[in-house]
């Protein structure tokens, strides 16, 4: 009779990298278990990507409905911020995604196992749930642990006035003055919600621009047409700490200009996030860690430790979940013999604001850096019928090619519906297209794609529509 805890795979962490690991795994005819002490989906379905873009879509058609309703004939009358009704929406999103990886998982006869996971040995994970702990057995564990929001000094998370991004996606109302430490995708997404719903906001940047990494010119562009939705930026300023008086939270903001404070409702704390590995006990089974603490992994995705595998967050690379789901794909498919690949050099990255942002390849100052030869082309929203039929104006496309080949390095794409449509520069990108291949392509009009389509007749100089 075989072992009821004996499996060819253990999963631990159910997010998009682990459940569509485990899902794949049991596709290619592995006995899969995957462990999770919280609910199906992990930080980005429960408390990240899926609420947060619930939130920025109801945000956004509550502000559209104040400001802008009337230029296409639709008059409202009053409207009023039902925050109660936003927040079921998003929750009722949730829990149907939740129950339909549940589903999946039922489907292809993966083993829900709820519980807090720690390595107990080769092959053998230890799982502490509501009825005891019990111990798993497999040839294969892959750790999916994911991240977790990264504390600052003097400003500890305390759940209400001073928080990470799963509490700013459930505030009861709607703060007066929000602070939010960190320009990047979170801070700048969480920060538009709450400006949208009545928050005057401030976003205190260390550094001397926003969202670093991406594109200097598009993330210049995106914060001038921040500031123009109500945004204020403090940049080259440090947080040097909090306290509550009186409900309210007194920050202490350094920079070159001396020390002031700031007096807030709330502070959001979105500065980055770490690997979750406490608890999980890597460290007391020998795995190596590599110098920032994330789990150190071959080309294989294959920990130090024999059997034990890592994807996702805890590993080197953009803390991306589809940059996960990849990982754990690929990996359980070299598990399983076969040739699982992820190529790095095509990963999208989207900043979820209004016009969003969104990103392949290499940015023009990567390539400067590299001392690569580019040929830039770039074209505005503003000269396409559709952004205008959209009342969505605002941004360009940026293409970057080689100067001499042509092939594509890099989209970058500021403007509405710009996280769909980065999936032709990946594609593209993938496929090892030049800019010439998109420009002959045919493209229907009216549409946003047709944007891109002139960015990349730009590259040469020979756009038709500017």
């Amino acid at each position: 009779m075989a072992d009821a805890n004996a499996y060819d795979l253990i999963v631990i962490g159910a997010g998009p990298g682990g459940y569509a690991a485990a899902i794949r795994a049991a596709q290619l005819g592995m006995r899969v278990a995957c462990v999770e002490k919280e609910a199906l989906g992990g930080t980005c379905l429960n408390v990240g990507c899926i609420p947060s873009k619930a939130l920025l879509e109801s945000s956004e058609l509550f502000e559209q409905a104040k400001r802008s309703f009337e230029r296409h004939g639709i008059r409202l009358g009053e409207v009023t911020l039902d925050l109660a009704g936003m927040m079921a929406r998003k929750d009722r999103i949730v829990q149907t995604m939740n129950r339909g990886i549940g589903g999946l998982f039922r489907k292809n006869r993966v083993a829900h196992v709820r519980g807090t996971a720690r390595l107990a040995g080769a092959g053998a994970v230890e799982v502490q749930g509501s009825d005891g702990a019990e111990v798993l057995h497999a040839a294969h564990v892959l750790i999916a642990t994911g991240s977790a929001p990264i504390p600052l000094p003097g400003l500890s998370f305390d759940g209400t006035y001073v928080v990470g991004s799963t509490e700013a996606l459930s505030f009861p109302e709607t703060p007066e003055r929000l602070a939010v430490i960190g320009a990047g995708a979170i801070g700048l997404e969480l920060g538009s919600v709450w400006n949208r719903l009545g928050s005057r906001v401030l976003v205190v940047e260390l550094l001397d621009r926003i969202l670093p990494g991406m594109d200097l010119e598009m993330a210049s562009e995106l914060k001038g047409l921040l500031e123009r939705q109500g945004l204020t930026f403090q940049m080259e300023t440090r947080a040097g700490g909090a306290e509550v008086r009186d409900r309210k939270v007194h920050l202490t903001l350094v920079s070159g200009a001396g020390t002031r404070e700031e007096v807030c409702d709330r502070v959001l704390v979105a500065v980055g996030r770490r690997p979750h590995t406490e608890g999980l006990g890597v460290k007391e089974a020998g795995i190596a860690l590599d110098e920032r603490g994330r789990i150190a992994v071959d080309a294989h995705y294959r920990t130090s430790l024999p059997g034990v595998w890592a994807i996702g967050d805890v590993i080197a690379g953009p803390m991306l979940a589809h940059k996960a789901e990849e990982e754990g794909v690929a990996a359980v498919e070299r598990m399983a013999g076969r040739a699982g690949h992820v190529d790095y050099g095509v990963i999208p990255n989207v900043v979820y604001t209004h016009p969003e942002l969104a990103s392949v390849g290499v940015t023009e100052e990567e390539a400067q850096e590299r001392g690569m030869r580019v040929r830039v082309g770039r074209f505005p929203f503003r000269a396409n019928g559709r952004a205008h039929c959209l009342d969505a104006t605002e941004g360009l496309v940026k293409m970057i090619s080689d100067e001499k080949t042509d092939r594509l390095l890099g989209m970058h794409i500021l403007g509405a519906r710009a996280s769909e449509m980065i999936a032709e520069g990946v594609t593209a990108m993938a496929f090892s297209a030049s800019a010439e291949d998109l420009a002959r392509t045919v493209h229907a009009h009216p549409t946003l794609a047709e944007t891109i389509k002139e960015a990349a007749l730009a590259v040469e100089g020979r756009g038709i529509h500017i």
